[in-house]
């Protein structure tokens, strides 16, 4: 591929935002790599740069409006082009039910789970329309379909995100934008300490695995031109896992 291309990574500190940085990166991938964690967004970058690679490391909360904004120009200032996106950024909360919740917390999920996704997408889409760019973004499986344990805000916010991936599917083929809604089961990332109740060591190695999600994104990102991948779930195989 080019290797010009150039990705911009949201939540790409850590976790799987990090881990599609890197695979990308590997795969010729010029990156950008945005998050709240200044340390973790410049040891993304520098592991790039040390295996050969090109990043650079723009921290950002996507809940800052004008923040994005800048982000997305410092891109353009230091590369001159946006060729996809990946929307890794996500929180969540402990206290997940009507019950527990506070709706200051819930909109606070919904202001980084959906507003920050549609905030960097409208940022970034009059240089996606120049590159006929592609964006994915990673919702989770309670994005797919219901799942209680998920929690109301972060299940309601994950299933927006599909609508938004439609939406541009449906406005923006016309200028070669193709989204994709990537939904992952269980990770074992640094997230599942947002769970109420922490998974251990044991329940992890049944999980999907960072790069498990990396090569997955790249599998959209290097589909033909003619091919779109709209949707896109991922679960991790239990009984596999374990003898992994």
């Amino acid at each position: 591929m080019d290797a010009a291309k150039v990705l911009w990574v949201t939540g790409g500190g850590s976790g799987m935002g990090r881990a599609t940085a890197e695979r990308a990166a590997a795969a010729g991938w010029t990156i950008a790599v945005s998050g709240r964690r200044t340390e973790a967004l410049q040891a993304t970058a520098a592991a790039i740069e040390a295996a050969g690679g090109s990043a650079i490391a723009l921290p950002l909360d996507v809940t800052d409006a004008s923040g994005v904004r800048a982000a997305h120009d410092a891109v353009l200032e230091r590369f001159g082009r946006i060729d996809a996106l990946v929307l890794s950024a996500g929180r969540n909360i402990p206290r997940r039910t009507w019950a527990d919740q506070s709706m200051a917390e819930f909109e606070s999920v919904v202001a980084t789970n959906l507003t920050g996704v549609a905030s960097v997408i409208d940022a970034a889409l009059p240089s996606l329309r120049l590159t006929r760019g592609r964006v994915v973004c990673i919702s989770s499986y309670s994005g797919w379909i219901h799942a209680p344990l998920a929690g109301i805000a972060y299940s309601a916010s994950k299933t927006a995100v599909g609508s938004l991936c439609k939406s541009l599917n449906d406005e923006e083929a016309e200028h070669g934008v193709q989204a994709c809604n990537l939904c992952p089961g269980d990770v074992a990332t640094d997230f599942l300490e947002q769970r109420p109740v922490v998974p251990d060591a044991d329940a992890r190695t049944r999980m999907l695995t960072p790069d498990d999600i990396a090569r997955s994104v790249m599998f959209v990102l290097d589909s033909p031109a003619h091919v779109r991948i709209d949707e896109l779930v991922i679960s991790p195989n239990a009984a596999a896992a374990g003898a992994r």
